[in-house]
C-alpha cells in the first residue's frame, strides 16, 4: 500500500496537470477570440482555412470544459483524481508536513543540505486541520460557480450530447461570463501552488494574487524572459503566432 506522502505527491503532480492543461487550453481559446476581434488582417488569413480553426476552436473550448469537470467532479467512478481527494489526502495524513518530513525532502534533494537546513526549519510553517478547512472552503466556493454555470455546459453539449434545441443551447451558453471563468481556472493554479510551496519549502497555504484577465495582460504584458504565470504565458505565446500569419503573407 502506498504511504500517505507518496500518495500526496502522486496526486499533488496530477492536479498541477490538470491545472495546466485547462489553462492552455482555455487561454488558447480566449485569447483567439480577443486578438481576432482587435485584428481584421488576422481574421482574414483565419477565414482562408476557416473549418480547421472552427475545429480548432471547438476542441479547445471542450477539453477545458471536460478538464474542469474531472477536477471538481466528485463522483470517484468519474473522476479518481480530484481536487477533493487530493485535498482529503492532506487533511488526514498532517505528519506529511511536519518539519521532519520536510527535512527528509529537503536531504534528499540537496546534498549541501546539512549546512543550512537546521536554521531553515526554524522558520517553516507546519499547517493544521483549520488550514485544510479554509482550502477546502475555498474549493467548494469553486464548484459551487463550476456546477451553476459550466457544468451544464459540459454534461449537456460538450461531454455528453444532448438533444437541445438552440434556444436551450443558448440559454446555458448566457450563463457563463468570461470573467468568472477566468477567475475559477487561475484559482486552480493558485491552489496548486500553495500546496507545492507547502510540501516542499514549507511555506503556509496562502493563495497568492495572480492576473487573470486576458485583456489586462494583453495591455500590460509581463516582461519578457521574467516569471510569467501559465495563463501570461500562453497568452503572448498565442498571439505571437497569430500575428506571425499575417507577416507570412507579405
Amino acid at each position: 500500500m502506498t504511504d500517505p506522502e507518496t500518495e500526496f505527491i502522486r496526486q499533488l503532480g496530477v492536479f498541477g496537470e490538470e491545472a495546466k492543461a485547462v489553462t492552455r487550453f482555455f487561454y488558447t481559446w480566449r485569447t483567439v477570440h480577443a486578438v481576432l476581434s482587435d485584428d481584421e488582417s488576422i481574421l482574414d488569413v483565419l477565414n482562408e482555412n476557416s473549418s480547421f480553426w472552427r475545429t480548432i476552436l471547438r476542441a479547445l473550448l471542450t477539453a477545458s470544459l471536460v478538464t474542469l469537470g474531472r477536477v471538481f467532479d466528485q463522483d470517484q467512478n468519474h473522476s479518481t483524481h480530484n481536487v477533493d481527494r487530493l485535498l482529503r489526502t492532506a487533511q488526514t495524513n498532517l505528519g506529511i508536513f511536519s518539519k521532519e518530513a520536510l527535512a527528509k525532502r529537503k536531504r534528499r534533494e540537496n546534498g549541501d543540505a546539512g549546512d543550512w537546513l537546521v536554521n531553515y526549519l526554524q522558520h517553516v510553517y507546519v499547517p493544521t486541520d483549520r488550514d485544510f478547512r479554509k482550502l477546502r472552503r475555498y474549493v467548494a466556493d469553486q464548484r459551487r460557480i463550476y456546477e451553476a454555470r459550466y457544468r451544464p455546459l459540459r454534461h449537456r453539449v460538450f461531454a455528453h450530447k444532448g438533444v437541445l434545441d438552440q434556444a436551450e443551447m443558448t440559454a446555458l451558453f448566457a450563463k457563463t461570463k468570461n470573467r468568472e471563468l477566468q477567475q475559477l481556472i487561475v484559482f486552480l493554479n493558485r491552489l496548486h501552488d500553495a500546496l507545492w510551496h507547502l510540501l516542499y519549502n514549507g511555506r503556509k497555504p496562502n493563495l497568492r494574487p495572480a492576473r487573470y484577465a486576458v485583456r489586462r495582460i494583453r495591455e500590460q504584458p509581463a516582461p519578457l524572459f521574467s516569471h510569467n504565470t501559465i495563463q501570461e504565458m500562453t497568452i503572448h505565446e498565442t498571439e505571437c503566432f497569430l500575428k506571425s500569419l499575417t507577416r507570412q503573407k507579405h
